[in-house]
């Protein structure tokens, strides 16, 4: 617990760090693996370790709120990949998705809730109860009015997804008639892109990993390709509003070239 000494102090940095983004460049679209939940529990001398993914899916409304004060209109979260939900112990990846349906679904169809919800990734790998509450936050705040959109990336694979999209792409040609060497003829980028789970929906700017590992894991492989890469050694539900604004800052500082 922080003395009233550390809390003034952490007022007064995160306020300087606040005002050093004054006018300058921001992301519009920050991409977030959560990761660390389970060694925050046992760090925060938990015995049950899966305590985590509750502190951590109360998190996210936090990191959500500091998002729409800086102006960031589009968050993706990296929530499970396929990996994840099959080869973890069944007791913890059903903890996981309970939190996900009594704590994140829940509260994003709240009436309160700025965020419209987007879903990515193998719906189908998901429990029925998962899957149903996702479901009904996505078609609650389809029509909120608010252009704030969350993508919830779970039962997520990067390459998976480009697989998918190439398949769903010659379904569509031949459908139309198309040939196979017509559509080699014709392929783009731009053509895949329309394809993937996050059609419609920016490439991030920005991607943050928390928890000290420097790896993607297949997270967005094909709309990260020229985003800022930002690691953060704190684990997840430890993020705190200046480690985000650091990474604003990080961000703020670098110049982008996009492949140039």
């Amino acid at each position: 617990m922080r003395t009233s000494l550390q809390r003034t102090v952490y007022t007064i940095y995160a306020r300087r760090l606040r005002a050093q983004l004054t006018g300058a460049d921001l992301p519009r679209h920050i991409a977030i693996v959560m990761d660390g939940n389970r060694r925050w529990a046992r760090q925060a001398g938990f015995e049950d370790a899966r305590i985590g993914h509750r502190y951590g899916a109360e998190h996210l409304d936090e990191v959500l709120r500091w998002c729409a004060e800086m102006g960031v209109r589009h968050v993706t979260v990296f929530v499970a990949s396929v990996d994840n939900l099959r080869k973890r112990a069944a007791d913890e990846v059903g903890n996981l998705m309970r939190m996900m349906e009594e704590v994140v679904a829940e509260r994003l169809r709240k009436p309160t809730s700025i965020w419209q919800v987007h879903l990515a990734g193998r719906l189908d790998v998901l429990p029925d109860s998962t899957r149903h509450a996702l479901k009904l936050a996505e078609e609650a705040t389809r029509d909120n009015g608010a252009d704030f959109h969350l993508t919830i990336a779970i039962g997520y694979d990067g390459r998976e997804e480009i697989v998918n999209a190439i398949r769903s792409l010659l379904e569509t040609a031949a459908r139309a008639g198309h040939g196979i060497d017509d559509v080699a003829q014709r392929l783009s980028a731009d053509q895949i892109a329309a394809h993937l789970y996050t059609s419609g929906q920016p490439d991030p700017d920005l991607v943050i990993r928390t928890s000290g590992e420097r790896r993607m894991s297949g997270f967005l492989l094909w709309q990260a390709a020229y985003s800022e890469l930002h690691f953060c050694d704190v684990y997840w539900p430890g993020f705190r509003k200046v480690d985000f604004l650091r990474a604003l800052r990080s961000y703020a500082a670098r110049h982008r070239r996009f492949g140039a």
